[in-house]
C-alpha cells in the first residue's frame, strides 16, 4: 500500500494533464492513473483529426465557387478520400506525441484501472493506494446504443472513424449535435452520399429558433437531412437500412454521433458517501469543483457540464490547485468561470456565446439581428448566408449573449466573449474601429439594430455614427 500521495489523478486527459501540471508545481508526492490510450480525446479522436478532415473538405467543396470567380477547370478535381484520411492520421500522430510527452512523469504514472473505495483509498488493479486527495477527469466516450454493436466495424465512432483506409460511398450519420453536424457536411463536402438523421429539428446545439433554422436550411442544400422520429437499423441486401418516420434510406457505414458518456462506470463514486444524481453523479461545487465537503474533485466530460476542451482544461487548472490545497488541509480557491462560449466548425460555423436564448425567454432582453446574404465581405467571398442574434439588457444595453450561424462566426463569437466578459454595452463595443471590408461589419450591423432599441447616443459620440445604407461602404 503506498500512502504518502497528496494527490492521485484518475485520467490523463485535458483536464488530467491540467490538473497534473499544477499539481506537480506544488508536491512531487503524487501519481497520475490513466485506462486505456494515453495523448488525450481532443488529439487523438476528437478536436484535432475532425478539423483535419473538415479543412480537406472545405477546401475541395471550394470548386463549386471557382466559375463565378472566373477560375475555371473544377470538373477535374476530385478527392482521394484514403489520402485524406492518410493526412488526418500523420498529423494526428504528430498532435497525439506532444500530448504524450505531456504527460511523461515517469514513476509518477501508470496505466491501469482506478477504483475509488472511500474519499482517500483507491484501488489500481488490485493494489490499494491512499491519497489526502483525489481528482476524477475520467474522460467520456461515444454513446452507441448497444443492439447497433451487431452491425460490427460497419458502426463508426469519432474512436474509429479516423482509422478507417476509406469511407462510403454511402455513409450516414445519427445526431445532429455540435459533432454530427461537422462530420455530416465534411463527408458530404468530400463526395460522400450522406443522409444525416435526428430526433429533433435543433442542429449544432442552437437554441434559438431563428438562428437554427438558418442553419438547418443550408445544411440541406448539402446533404439529407431527417429530423422525423426514433432512428431505426436493419440488416438489407445491399447494406444497413436507416429509417425513422420519414421512410429508409440504404448505406454502406453508419456514423454514430449521439453525443458522448462519462466515463463513471465502475468507478466507485457511491463509495464517497454522497448522494448521487440520476446520471450517478455527485455534487460538484462548479467554481471549486469539489464534491460536497470531501477531498475529492472532478474536473471534465467527466462532470457533464462543459465537454469542452478550453473548459477541461481551466477545470484541471482549478481541481489542481485545489486538490493540493485539500491534501495540506486548506480551503479551496474559488474560482470565476469564463464567459460560456462554444463552436461549430460547420458552414457557416455555429457559435453561441453568453447567455443564449432559451436562458432569456420570459426576461426583459431585447435583440439585435444581422442577415449575411447581403453583407459586403460575405459576398466577395461567397460566403453571403448565414444569420447572427445578439441579446443584450434592456434599458442599459449591456450585452448578454449572442447565437449566430455566420461566416467567420468562430472569431466573431471569441470578440463578443471579450466583449461580455467585460460587461460591455452595445454603445460601447460600437466605438470599436472596424475596418472595411471585414465580416465584423455584420457584427456592427447586429449592434446597430440593438442600439436602435435603446436610448439614443450623443450624436457627438462615434458609437452613434449610422450606416451608409449601401453594401459596398457598409
Amino acid at each position: 500500500m503506498r500512502s504518502d500521495l497528496d494527490t492521485l489523478i484518475i485520467g490523463a486527459g485535458s483536464a488530467g494533464l491540467a490538473a497534473l501540471r499544477e499539481v506537480r508545481k506544488r508536491t512531487q508526492r503524487f501519481l497520475l492513473v490513466n485506462e486505456g490510450p494515453w495523448g488525450t480525446t481532443c488529439a487523438r479522436v476528437g478536436c484535432m483529426p475532425s478539423k483535419m478532415l473538415i479543412e480537406a473538405a472545405n477546401a475541395f467543396h471550394a470548386r463549386h465557387t471557382f466559375d463565378t470567380f472566373g477560375l475555371r477547370g473544377a470538373q477535374g478535381l476530385s478527392a482521394d478520400i484514403a489520402a485524406v484520411l492518410e493526412r488526418v492520421r500523420a498529423l494526428r500522430d504528430d498532435f497525439v506525441a506532444g500530448t504524450l510527452r505531456a504527460s511523461d512523469t515517469g514513476a509518477h504514472a501508470l496505466s491501469g484501472s482506478a477504483r475509488l473505495l472511500g474519499p482517500g483509498r483507491v484501488d489500481i488493479d488490485g493494489r490499494v493506494h491512499e491519497a489526502r486527495s483525489i481528482i476524477v477527469a475520467t474522460g467520456s466516450r461515444p454513446i452507441v446504443p448497444q443492439e447497433w454493436l451487431a452491425f460490427g466495424d460497419r458502426i463508426l465512432t469519432t474512436d474509429t472513424l479516423f482509422e478507417q483506409p476509406t469511407l462510403g460511398p454511402r455513409v450516414a450519420v445519427v445526431g445532429l449535435g455540435p459533432l454530427g453536424v461537422e462530420l455530416a457536411q465534411a463527408l458530404a463536402r468530400l463526395g460522400l452520399e450522406v443522409a444525416a438523421f435526428g430526433t429533433r429539428a435543433q442542429v449544432a446545439g442552437l437554441g434559438d429558433p431563428a438562428v437554427n433554422d438558418a442553419l438547418l436550411a443550408r445544411l440541406k442544400q448539402e446533404f439529407i437531412i431527417s429530423v422525423d422520429g426514433e432512428v431505426r437499423l436493419r440488416e438489407v441486401a445491399g447494406g444497413i437500412e436507416v429509417c425513422n418516420d420519414a421512410g429508409p434510406v440504404v448505406v454502406d457505414q453508419v456514423l454514430a454521433a449521439m453525443g458522448r458518456q462519462p466515463n463513471l462506470e465502475c468507478l466507485g463514486l457511491e463509495t464517497l458517501g454522497v448522494p448521487l444524481d440520476a446520471h450517478g453523479l455527485p455534487p460538484i461545487e462548479p467554481c471549486t469543483l469539489q464534491v460536497g465537503h470531501l477531498p475529492v474533485f472532478i474536473a471534465g466530460d467527466a462532470d457533464r457540464d462543459r465537454p469542452l476542451l478550453h473548459e477541461a482544461a481551466d477545470e484541471g487548472h482549478i481541481a489542481g490547485i485545489n486538490a493540493v490545497l485539500a491534501a495540506q488541509g486548506e480551503p479551496p480557491r474559488r474560482f470565476r468561470r469564463r464567459t460560456p462560449l462554444s463552436i461549430v466548425f460547420s458552414q457557416p460555423n455555429a457559435a453561441a456565446v453568453g447567455l443564449r436564448h432559451t436562458q432569456l425567454e420570459g426576461q426583459p432582453h431585447l435583440v439585435g439581428e444581422v442577415d449575411f446574404a447581403r453583407q459586403g465581405r460575405a459576398r466577395v467571398a461567397q460566403h453571403n448566408y448565414g444569420l447572427m442574434r445578439l441579446y443584450a439588457q434592456a434599458g442599459t444595453g449591456r450585452l448578454l449573449g449572442a447565437e449566430m450561424c455566420a461566416p467567420a462566426g468562430e472569431h466573431l463569437a471569441h470578440l463578443l466573449a471579450l466583449a461580455i466578459d467585460r460587461e460591455l454595452t452595445v454603445h460601447e463595443l460600437l466605438r470599436m474601429p472596424i475596418y472595411h471590408p471585414v465580416l465584423e461589419e455584420g457584427l456592427r450591423t447586429a449592434l446597430r439594430d440593438a442600439a436602435r432599441q435603446l436610448a439614443p447616443a450623443s450624436d457627438s459620440d462615434l458609437s452613434d455614427c449610422e450606416a451608409f445604407g449601401s453594401s459596398a461602404l457598409d
